[in-house]
């Protein structure tokens, strides 16, 4: 099954997410049956990602938006802890600072997107502006409401130098997370997770789910298309993305740059060497 149309968000498409089911697990019965391929993309993750780095002329981006407990660590954890940190980095944006207030909502994204041979995850995004700002009227409707045009010009100037965009939606039920919230409260090692906030956002899930329906058709494009992935199950939400994420990377059919130095030179050298230290051993 191919998960690249399967849950794609299709330009100009209308979205209810009510109708998406976020147990879905495709053939999968449980997570024992996935992780042979989970471990299979990993390591197809890790390899793509490090041409990328060599090749060194263009760049992923990959936004992860979801509700409170939907995965987004966990995904981060899970799916791109193969890559190498050298070329990899995980932005997380939260309230923005005084000095991030005074410019306009675009402003601290930009200086994070990823340079050329990067990935750059986004744990949250500039769509917190059409989110959060939206569903706690901290703006106007006539200045949010402007933004899904201003973001879809953001990401179309990205794509054209060379940054390819991969935006991602964890999907999961009212009820799912409500007993991911139990599980923080069981768990010390999860405490810290717990905000005041985890309850009365709660409170606004339809206001939320209508949010997202809307920034998910309308900034769904060709160049930086929307998946909204099934993630009540975590081990298919994480066999889900980085099956994307593969599948996006090999078809940019990266190629290893040309060597800056003679080969066969360097060869002879290193051959020269091995006879000389072997001549010297006792």
């Amino acid at each position: 099954m191919d998960y690249l149309k399967l849950f794609r968000v299709e330009p100009g498409s209308s979205v209810r997410l009510n109708k998406i089911d976020p147990d879905f697990k495709d053939k999968h019965e449980d997570k024992e049956s996935a992780e042979l391929e989970i471990v299979k993309q990993n390591q197809k993750i890790h390899d793509l990602q490090y041409l990328m780095y060599a090749e060194n002329r263009r760049s992923l981006l990959i936004c992860l938006q979801a509700m409170d407990a939907a995965g987004k660590d966990g995904t981060i954890n899970h799916v791109f802890a193969a890559m190498n940190a050298q070329g990899a980095r995980v932005r997380s944006f939260k309230t923005p600072s005084h000095e991030e207030a005074a410019h306009d909502f675009l402003w601290r994204i930009h200086n994070a997107t990823p340079a050329k041979g990067e990935v750059v995850i986004f744990n949250r995004s500039h769509y917190e502006d059409v989110l959060v700002v939206r569903v706690h009227k901290l703006v106007p409707k006539e200045v949010w409401s402007e933004r899904y045009d201003l973001i879809n010009d953001f990401e179309r100037n990205l794509v054209e130098n060379g940054t390819h965009i991969l935006k991602f939606f964890l999907h999961i039920s009212l009820d799912e997370q409500l007993r991911r919230f139990k599980q923080r409260l069981d768990d010390p090692a999860r405490h810290w997770k717990i905000t005041d906030a985890d309850y009365t956002e709660r409170r606004l899930w339809p206001e939320y789910q209508n949010a997202y329906e809307d920034a998910l058709e309308k900034t769904s494009t060709k160049h930086a298309p929307w998946f909204v992935i099934p993630a009540n199950r975590k081990w298919f939400r994480n066999l889900a993305v980085s099956r994307i994420v593969t599948g996006t990377l090999e078809s940019l059919d990266m190629k290893f740059p040309e060597p800056v130095v003679n080969i066969d030179e360097i060869r002879r050298q290193y051959h020269a060497a091995e006879e000389a230290a072997a001549a010297s051993a006792p």
